[in-house]
């Protein structure tokens, strides 16, 4: 296998996007093939449709960029904000092909990102990464398929950050790092019918990388299945001082099926022990609601809220939980939370 020296750090990156699929009778139509682009996956495209989206982005009308069937080559994009036009759908009846190789992708981190952007839908079309981490995203309205492989380091399957009205809805994510990860910023996150494994489970967090640091709020999280992976549902942060803090969040209704850690708050976060920094966590963490989650743990420890002694996590409750550990009662482990337990939690709630 090729060794970068630049890891491919996340797979989709939405900066400051509210997703908004609606129709308009108005709309302007910006063909691809109209600025240059080749669909023959061969030639690269990157420049016509960079400036598809700036045509787009420039008009006040609605504005539709259409990307016709075939295979497009296309190296790092940002499509950035700013823009005059309320309403931008990308609709993509091709496949967007990223290089073969990663390091043509330069110093980005991101393959597709949409920064500073509103009013954005995506409709149809596959992208397709090449490489040793490879993954795919089919989407439909707001279904999405993505895959890498389950050893591949840092490839995020959706990362959301700094964004607000976000949906997520209908993926199936294998991957070698979180699902989905949740980012400082994010407010009116809705994440539904999603499938994850293999990978490290959806995440809030990693929080507490920076001392000024914005919060997570208002997120749900239902009707999702994990599969063999490291982790269910999952909030982390560095055990360091920051402004930061995860309130009102709702996971609910969720499948475990042989995960080692489904259900864990972890305010030490430290991934294989290096660089430390042995602190402690100023991530303020209130009003978690686990409700209808059932399934089984590959550890015996189902529950873990690991959280911080400076800040104690307040608020969780747990409710109609059903975790087991082959076929045997697991356990709960509780340090520095409070919170409640109603009807039946299995295992033995520790609040």
């Amino acid at each position: 296998m090729m060794k970068l020296t630049r890891p491919f750090h996340g797979i989709i990156l939405i900066l400051f996007v509210m997703l908004a699929i609606n129709s308009t009778s108005a709309t302007t139509k910006y063909n691809v093939l109209s600025f240059g682009a080749k669909p023959n996956g061969k030639t690269d495209s990157t420049k016509a449709f960079l400036m598809a989206w700036e045509a787009a982005c420039s008009s006040a009308d609605s504005t539709m960029i259409y990307v016709p069937k075939g295979r497009y080559l296309l190296g790092s994009m940002a499509f950035k904000g700013g823009c005059k036009s309320p309403q931008i759908t990308f609709r993509i009846d091709g496949t967007l092909v990223a290089p073969q190789d990663y390091r043509l992708l330069g110093k980005s981190t991101d393959w597709l990102s949409f920064e500073g952007v509103n009013g954005v839908s995506i409709l149809g079309g596959a992208l397709d990464a090449k490489g040793p981490s490879l993954w795919a995203c089919k989407a439909s309205h707001s279904n999405f398929r993505i895959i890498a492989a389950g050893d591949s380091p840092n490839t995020d399957g959706i990362h959301v950050q700094l964004s607000k009205n976000v949906n997520i809805i209908k993926c199936s994510i294998k991957t070698g790092d979180d699902c989905i990860s949740i980012g400082p910023g994010t407010k009116n996150l809705w994440v539904e019918q999603v499938t994850c494994g293999p990978g490290h489970g959806i995440s809030i967090g990693s929080l507490a990388k920076d001392l000024k640091e914005e919060g997570v709020q208002n997120v749900t999280i239902r009707k999702t299945i994990f599969i063999g992976t490291q982790n269910g549902l999952r909030i982390k942060s560095w055990a360091r001082p920051s402004t930061g803090f995860v309130q009102g969040v709702r996971f609910m209704d969720s499948l475990m099926v042989n995960v080692q850690n489904p259900i864990v708050i972890d305010q030490n976060y430290c991934p294989h022990n290096l660089n430390c920094p042995n602190q402690v966590s100023g991530i303020k963490i209130k009003d978690i609601v686990y409700e209808g989650i059932r399934g089984t743990s590959s550890t015996q420890v189902a529950i873990k809220f690991d959280c911080s002694p400076k800040n104690p996590c307040t608020g969780i409750r747990l409710q109609n939980v059903n975790l087991s550990y082959l076929n045997k009662p697991a356990q709960s482990s509780c340090s520095n939370v409070r919170g409640k337990a109603l009807n039946l939690v299995r295992p033995e709630s520790c609040l």
